[in-house]
C-alpha cells in the first residue's frame, strides 16, 4: 500500500497545530456515533470551502475492491477491502496514511455487481467486529492481531442469502454484538462479544435480512434495537431480544439499507424505489406506534439521510432521477428539492451538512441546512481511486475521510 502526500502534508509543524486545535471525536463505527450521519463532537470545522475544496492531506492506496468506511480511534484508522479474489482483509493505517498492520479476516462475494466487502468495522474496546457478505462474522483482537472468533451467522441461524449477499455494520451493545442473519429462526441475534456464543434471538417473523445496520435507543428508559428487514421495520427488546412490533414497508427489490433515525420519541424510516418513508410515533413504552405520517417523494435508497433544523434532508433514488430533498420532520411535508445533488450520502458536523455524491460523479458538497432552500458553501470532486463513490463519509478529529474503491483520502477541514 502507498500513502500519498499533499504539499499540505508537507508541513508537519503546520499539521501539528491543526491536531492540536481539532476537537475529540474518535469515530467507532458506521455514520457516528449515533448511527445517525451526525459527528456532534466535531467544533471549529470550516463554514465553506475554498474554490477546488479543503487541503487534501493524503491520498492511501492499497485497499482493494471495497465499500466500508473508516473508523478512526486516537492515532489509527482502520477499514477493510478484498484483495486476492475473495478475501477480506482489515487495515491499519497510522493519522499519515502509512499503512502499520493488515489482517485476512473472512471471504467476500464476487458478483460482479459490487464485489468485495462493504460492511463497515466496529470499535470496541481492544476489538474490532466486522461482518463479511457471506456472513462471517469476525471478532478482531487488536493488540495480538489476530482473530479472537469467527462466527458464520448464516450457517448457525439458517439465515437465507439476499440478493446482493450481505452489508451489515455491527452493532455492539455492552456486552454483546447484535446482527441480524434473518429468517424464522433469527431474525436477529445477539452473540457475546468475548466468545461468539449465542446470547438471545428475535423470533416471531420469517422475513430477510436487508442490508441494514441496527441502531440502539433509548426511549424513556428502556432500551431498543431499531432496523429494517426485508419487508418491515422491526423494533427489538435489546435486553430479551423480545420483537416488540413490526411495520410493513415493501419495496420492488427487498432494499433497506437505511438505518432509522430516532428523535423525540418517533422513529423515522426510508428506502428506495419509490416506496418512500414515514414517521411512527412510539407508545410509552416503545411496544406499539402510531403512523404520524408518509412521504414518496424522498426515496433514499442506500446513501442516508440527516436531521437538521427540524427538517430531514436527504436525496431520492427513482424520484425525478434523484434530487435533494428537505422534508419537515413533523409532518412530512416537502420543503423544497433541488437537481443540484442527485445520489449523494449526507453527513452533519458543526452546523453543516456534508454530501457526496455517487455512483459515478463523486462531488462533495458542502451547504447550510437550511429549510428555505439549498445553501452551498463550496465543492470538489474525488479523483483518486476507482469503481462507484459508495462508501459513506466519515468525519473525525478535524479531518474528513473519503474511500473510494482502493483508495482512502484525507482532508482537513479545520477553519484557520
Amino acid at each position: 500500500m502507498k500513502a500519498f502526500r499533499t504539499g499540505w502534508a508537507l508541513f508537519p509543524a503546520l499539521v501539528l497545530c491543526v491536531c492540536a486545535l481539532a476537537p475529540a471525536g474518535d469515530v467507532l463505527n458506521f455514520r457516528g456515533p449515533n448511527r445517525d450521519g451526525a459527528f456532534p463532537g466535531e467544533t471549529g470545522l470550516m463554514a465553506s470551502w475554498p474554490e477546488g475544496g479543503p487541503p487534501l492531506l493524503w491520498t492511501a492506496t492499497g485497499f482493494g475492491v471495497g465499500y466500508s468506511s473508516a473508523v478512526v480511534r486516537g492515532d489509527r484508522i482502520y477499514l477493510t477491502g478484498t484483495l486476492e479474489g475473495q478475501m477480506s482483509h482489515v487495515f491499519e493505517l497510522d493519522l499519515d496514511g502509512k499503512e502499520l498492520r493488515r489482517l485476512p479476516y473472512g471471504t467476500e462475494t464476487t458478483k460482479d455487481q459490487a464485489p468485495g466487502g462493504r460492511g463497515t468495522p466496529t470499535l470496541d474496546g481492544d476489538r474490532l467486529f466486522v461482518l463479511t457478505s457471506l456472513g462471517e462474522l469476525a471478532c478482531v483482537d487488536i493488540p495480538s492481531w489476530a482473530v479472537a472468533w469467527k462466527v458464520n451467522i448464516l450457517e448457525r441461524f439458517k439465515g437465507p442469502l439476499t440478493e446482493w449477499d450481505l452489508s451489515e455494520n455491527l452493532l455492539v451493545d455492552g456486552d454483546r454484538v447484535i446482527c441480524t442473519p434473518g429468517g424464522e429462526n433469527a431474525v436477529m441475534a445477539a452473540l457475546d462479544k468475548r466468545t461468539g456464543d449465542t446470547v438471545w434471538v428475535t423470533q416471531g417473523l420469517t422475513d430477510m435480512t436487508s442490508y441494514c445496520g441496527p441502531a440502539l435507543v433509548t426511549h424513556n428508559g428502556r432500551r431498543i434495537i431499531l432496523t429494517l428487514t426485508s419487508k418491515f421495520v422491526i423494533c427489538v427488546d435489546a435486553d430479551s431480544g423480545t420483537l416488540l412490533w413490526k411495520h410493513p414497508h415493501p419495496t420492488d427489490w427487498d432494499v433497506h439499507p437505511n438505518t432509522p433515525l430516532y428523535h423525540n420519541g418517533c422513529v423515522y424510516y426510508v428506502a428506495g424505489y419509490k416506496s418512500g418513508g414515514g414517521l411512527l410515533e412510539l407508545s410509552p413504552d416503545a411496544s406499539s406506534f402510531t403512523v404520524r405520517w408518509t412521504d414518496t417523494e424522498l426515496d433514499c435508497q442506500h446513501q442516508g439521510v440527516v436531521l437538521a433544523e427540524g427538517a430531514i434532508f436527504g436525496t431520492s433514488h427513482h424520484r425525478s432521477g434523484g434530487r435533494l430533498v428537505c422534508l419537515d420532520w413533523e409532518t412530512g411535508k416537502m420543503l423544497w428539492d433541488d437537481k443540484a445533488i442527485r445520489q449523494a450520502n449526507l453527513i452533519l458536523a458543526d452546523g453543516m451538512i456534508y454530501s457526496y455524491e455517487g455512483p459515478k460523479s463523486g462531488e462533495v458538497v458542502l451547504f447550510k441546512p437550511s429549510r428555505e432552500g439549498f445553501q452551498p458553501a463550496g465543492k470538489f470532486t474525488v479523483a483518486f481511486g476507482d469503481r462507484e463513490h459508495w462508501a459513506h463519509q466519515v468525519i473525525a478529529n478535524g479531518r474528513l475521510y473519503l474511500r473510494h474503491g482502493d483508495a482512502l483520502g484525507c482532508y482537513d477541514i479545520t477553519q484557520k
